[in-house]
């Protein structure tokens, strides 16, 4: 079977619910994450164990997402299952309790190999899925930990050193941990594969496949994905064996739709548009192309007054970490993303996507205009396009089953004063300022605490050496198209020497360097490295007169 598009109504004929489709809704349009209705099974009925229950009910979910109804009765039983559902359906509950109540049927003893494995497109999703599960693995005494780069990899090999149940990993930084024998994937008898068809879209499925490789052939194997065509059909055909295939659409009168506008602009007149834009009042995410695009966007903001901060794969995990929470929080309600955050930024109350690049193609469209009108909420998505983009642009929306016609405006117009209008206002929540865990008496902040073993050295032989894996690996955690440093260009597709900062190749040769020291010809040094100078390194001592 080469497609699973063409299937879906038969998978859902196979379902024991059915899933709810509106011909309104395009098959790879995002699905709306909507409150479950409380006529279906629970999750006690479904087969989930007493403690998942009740820890999901001290969390406020009595009743389980469509995709969790017709997914975990196949999951529980130990069948491979391939579940089509769209982002914000609920799919990490879906694939995760069954892995936490398989795994906590039988506990591990002492230190451990991971039993489970998650593999997941981008850090940010890998720890929302780690805070969604950890707290629930609890409650059964499974552990899990996740692996991404752009963090501590010395915290995290510790971590898998005390021995963990499941790792939720980018498939970058695992491998980098498997490399260095820190990480072992000869246990695990159960894989998740979570945004497949976004991995395939970064390129990461050949990685995918290697990991998987290494995991038992007779483990259970759980595949879910928006779309499920061309390389993800490969990987469901090699790694899963007899699927039970779930398709679950959310019906378009669930929640009102998106909004999709398209505006042409001049170049000149498209940062000022932009800028008009941004101060709507809510949540913003503004998609660009590039990283140092991301960064220029968000600075140009900044100066006109509007909260901006920006995000993109090139940042340190602890900067990304914080302009997250900032944006959640509203603290600052404009974020200037690359697609890094397609899909892995998971934000109810967004009121407004803007394109300010247009995306490559009609998925990456998708998944973009997906951060809005979720959680029943409503939603603009809005698209500026230069002169030259429009004719690409109604193509990606032909594809996309997006019926918006392009208009021409300028700064001022009133499609956008209208649009800044019908923003709505969002609280900022203002964090409480932690408390420092310095004990009294330590010295103030100039005092330096003492060193600690784990603590990164200072030179060779000041402590343990940091993992060579340590750095953020371009595979694994950015996107294949998103390009960084500044978009320099490159002449020829290759960095000459002339280009590099380096202290040769980059400099005329007449100028002078390290500070502009005079320096002796060459051969005329009479004192080593203070040319120029007395025997020793002194200027020699003028004659004393009596």
């Amino acid at each position: 079977m080469s497609s699973f598009d063409s299937v879906d109504a038969q998978f859902i004929a196979q379902n024991t619910t059915e899933a709810r489709t509106s011909a309104a809704v395009p098959a790879e349009a995002p699905a709306v994450e909507v409150a479950p209705e409380p006529t279906g099974p629970s999750f006690a009925q479904l087969g989930l164990p007493q403690p998942l229950v009740t820890a999901l009910e001290r969390k406020g979910i009595s009743h389980p997402f469509a995709i969790q109804t017709v997914a975990l009765p196949d999951a529980l039983a130990g069948r491979d299952v391939l579940g089509k559902a769209a982002t914000g359906s609920g799919k990490t509950l879906a694939f995760g309790l069954p892995l936490l109540a398989r795994l906590g049927a039988e506990p591990g003893q002492g230190r451990r190999n991971p039993r489970g494995l998650i593999l997941v497109p981008t850090r940010e999703l890998a720890q929302q899925v780690h805070d969604a599960l950890a707290p629930l693995g609890q409650s059964i005494g499974v552990q899990l930990a996740a692996v991404y780069g752009g963090a501590s990899m010395y915290r995290q090999i510790q971590q898998l050193r005390r021995g963990v149940d499941v790792v939720i990993a980018t498939p970058g930084r695992l491998q980098d941990l498997i490399n260095q024998r820190e990480c072992s994937l000869d246990e695990v008898s159960l894989s998740v594969i979570d945004e497949a068809d976004f991995m395939s879209d970064l390129g990461f499925l050949p990685v995918v496949k290697e990991l998987l490789d290494q995991t038992r052939n007779d483990g259970q194997r759980l595949l879910f994905s928006a779309t499920l065509d061309g390389e993800v059909d490969s990987l469901v055909r090699r790694y899963l064996k007899d699927p039970a295939r779930h398709s679950v659409v959310t019906a378009a009168d669930s929640a009102p739709p998106a909004e999709h506008l398209a505006y042409s602009v001049s170049f000149p007149d498209k940062l000022k548009v932009t800028e008009a834009m941004a101060a709507r009042p809510g949540r913003i995410i503004i998609f660009v192309r590039t990283q140092h695009g991301a960064d220029r966007l968000a600075d140009n903001l900044q100066r006109v007054g509007i909260a901006a901060e920006p995000i993109h794969g090139g940042l340190p995990q602890a900067a990304r970490r914080r302009a997250l929470e900032a944006f959640t929080d509203a603290r600052s309600p404009v974020l200037v993303a690359t697609d890094v955050a397609a899909r892995g930024i998971h934000v109810d109350d967004v009121s407004l996507v803007l394109h300010y690049d247009p995306p490559a193609d009609h998925k990456t469209y998708l998944h973009r205009s997906g951060r809005t009108a979720r959680a029943g909420a409503a939603g603009v998505v809005v698209s500026l396009l230069l002169p030259d983009q429009v004719g690409q642009a109604k193509r990606r929306f032909r594809q996309a089953a997006i019926d918006t016609p392009v208009t021409r405006i300028r700064p001022g117009d009133a499609p956008v004063a209208e649009l800044v209008a019908g923003g709505t206002f969002v609280e900022p929540v203002v964090r409480p300022v932690r408390e420092s865990r310095r004990p009294a008496g330590a010295g103030g902040p100039g005092v330096r605490r003492p060193r600690r073993d784990g603590d990164r050295p200072g030179g060779y032989g000041s402590g343990p050496r940091r993992p060579s894996g340590d750095r953020d690996r371009t595979y694994g955690d950015r996107p294949t198209g998103e390009r960084s440093y500044g978009d320099r260009d490159r002449t020829g597709g290759e960095r000459t020497f002339s280009d590099r900062d380096r202290s040769y190749g980059s400099r005329p040769s007449g100028e002078r360097s390290y500070g502009d020291r005079d320096r002796a010809p060459a051969g005329g040094r009479s004192g080593g490295y203070r040319g120029g100078q007395g025997s020793g390194g002194r200027p020699p001592r003028p004659a004393r007169s009596f």
